[in-house]
């Protein structure tokens, strides 16, 4: 697998953009978009903490396994280039040429639009066609429902539960639902992709 390195990806009506610190300000007004940060299941930063959120993205990008983004929906009414929303490269692992894509978090007037399935769409195929990973996978709350539902319509395959996994926001720690989708998958998902944005809405 190459190297994940910092990219622009274009497409869909959507851009992603290297995060870095400029985009804080941005992302709170995204957070604030449905008060995202009372969603319990969420990655979404608290209200004053976009800058602190930014930082750790970045810290982790330097640690070598995690690539953020700002995801930009390119069709707003000013001409586009709104930040609404972030995702990730995270967890990965060249050895096994592998890697996961989350900390996804749009705002809420952008949900059920194309900005999903666009930014899922440029970060597959730049994982499967370009990076050349051999799997990617997908990590959510076992209470995020809409979101276990959101990878399911990927194609995604559910692996399994890992039980007292991690930590929500609130301070409980919650069971993890794992899925992955291998490269043999990958054209099949990405024709689906394809036909979801290309159909009216």
């Amino acid at each position: 697998m190459k190297p994940v390195a910092p990219v622009v990806l274009e497409g869909g009506g959507v851009r992603l953009v290297p995060l870095e610190p400029a985009h804080a300000a941005a992302l709170e007004a995204a957070a604030a978009d449905g008060a995202l940060w009372t969603i319990r299941v969420t990655s979404v930063p608290d209200p004053g903490q976009a800058g602190a959120y930014v930082a750790q993205a970045l810290t982790q990008q330097a640690e070598g396994h995690r690539l953020p983004f700002a995801v930009m929906d390119e069709t707003g009414e000013a001409g586009g280039g709104r930040v609404v929303g972030s995702t990730s490269y995270h967890d990965i692992v060249p050895a096994v040429e592998r890697l996961e894509i989350g900390w996804t978090w749009y705002a809420r007037s952008v949900q059920r639009s194309h900005v999903n399935t666009a930014a899922k769409l440029l970060l597959l195929s730049h994982a499967f066609d370009t990076l050349g990973a051999r799997l990617v996978g997908f990590r959510t709350d076992a209470f995020n429902f809409a979101s276990q539902h959101a990878i399911e319509r990927l194609g995604a395959k559910k692996d399994g539960v890992l039980r007292h996994h991690a930590l929500r926001r609130d301070g409980t720690v919650r069971d993890t639902v794992m899925y992955s989708l291998a490269a043999g998958e990958w054209p099949q998902t990405q024709a689906h992709l394809r036909w979801r944005l290309a159909r009216p809405r």
